[in-house]
Order: structure tokens, then C-alpha cells, then sequence
């Protein structure tokens, strides 16, 4: 990928990570799947425990709510970090099933996944510190649900002149794919 976040088009291009927020009951592992063309974040998870399910529950919700939506995701470019589960076999194998393309950065180099790391960033200011400090992973879960609601629903990006990626991506399959938009609606 070479730090190029663009993509012309919806699942063109995911990013993906983990980041870690501490509760009174221990750490808590948030996973995000980001699309880079409208910001939408198509999947998430939560897990007391930092194994491959937890990444791999946040692209199965991502890739469900894309199938189910009716996208094709062939040739979905799939980009992460190095981390372990990104690169076990379950996850390579799902990501193959939908003729995606998994892609890691370079060893060590946060910026070659910058914008998932932008979005761990928001994520914790805009809600872990805002709103904590958390009691379990049950209180993050529910905050975490509220967030990517509204997230994807009302914040403004500026990125995206303004606009919540939800009416960004609405405007797209309005204007390149007429009959996927109103298949949507219904």
C-alpha cells in the first residue's frame, strides 16, 4: 500500500487493528475493520483476551454486513499490521473466501497503518476518556456499539466535506450503482 489511503470506491480498501483500553476489571482488546473510502467502520469487537477471534469476529462482521447489504467484495484489498492475528491461517482463509487480498505493513512501522491507528486514536479520546473510566468489557461493549452508530451515522468528518460516511457511502450507490441503492432502501 505504500501509506496510500485512497480508494475510489467502497471495499476497494479496509484497515484494520487492535488497541487496548484498561477497565477495574483488566484490559480490554477493541478490534475495528475501517473502510477507506467512506470511513465506515463495518466491523468491531471486544474480547477480555488477545487472541485471532477477536480480529477475525470484526472482519466476519464486516464481511456480513457487506454481503448481506448485496457488495461484492472481490478484490477488496485488506490492509494490517504485522500483528499475529492478521496473519494466522483463519484469517488469510476468510479473507481468500471472499476474493479479498490480505496486505501488512512493514515490521515495526505504525505509520504503514496509519489510519487505523487514527481511528484507535478517535476512538479513545472521543470515548474511552471521555466517557470512562469502565467498569467490565460489558459497559465498553454497549459504549462502543453507541459509538460506532454514531460514528458511521452523525459524526462529521472532515476528510469527507463534513458528511458522516454513512451519507457518503448512501451518495455513491445513489450516483454509480442505482439498482444496489434502492435495493437498500427496501
Amino acid at each position: 500500500m505504500n501509506r496510500q489511503f485512497v480508494a475510489d470506491r467502497p471495499n476497494e480498501l479496509w484497515v484494520a487493528d487492535i488497541t487496548y483500553v484498561r477497565t477495574f476489571s483488566g484490559w480490554v482488546y477493541a478490534a475495528f475493520v475501517l473502510d477507506v473510502y467512506s470511513r465506515m467502520i463495518v466491523g468491531w469487537q471486544l474480547s477480555t483476551r488477545l487472541y485471532t477471534d477477536l480480529a477475525l469476529d470484526a472482519l466476519r462482521m464486516g464481511i456480513w454486513r457487506r454481503e448481506r447489504a448485496g457488495h461484492d467484495l472481490a478484490g477488496l484489498t485488506h490492509h494490517s499490521d504485522r500483528g499475529v492475528q492478521y496473519r494466522a491461517i483463519r484469517y488469510t482463509e476468510r479473507l481468500a473466501e471472499c476474493d479479498a487480498v490480505a496486505s501488512v505493513g512493514s515490521r515495526g512501522d505504525s505509520y504503514d497503518n496509519a489510519m487505523a491507528e487514527a481511528l484507535n486514536s478517535l476512538y479513545k479520546a472521543e470515548l474511552v476518556r471521555n466517557r470512562g473510566p469502565w467498569a467490565s468489557i460489558n459497559d465498553l461493549e454497549i459504549a462502543t456499539a453507541e459509538y460506532v452508530d454514531w460514528w458511521n451515522e452523525r459524526r462529521l468528518h472532515g476528510e469527507l466535506d463534513q458528511r458522516p460516511p454513512a451519507e457518503v457511502e448512501a451518495d455513491y450507490w445513489v450516483i454509480c450503482q442505482p439498482s444496489l441503492a434502492l435495493s437498500q432502501t427496501n
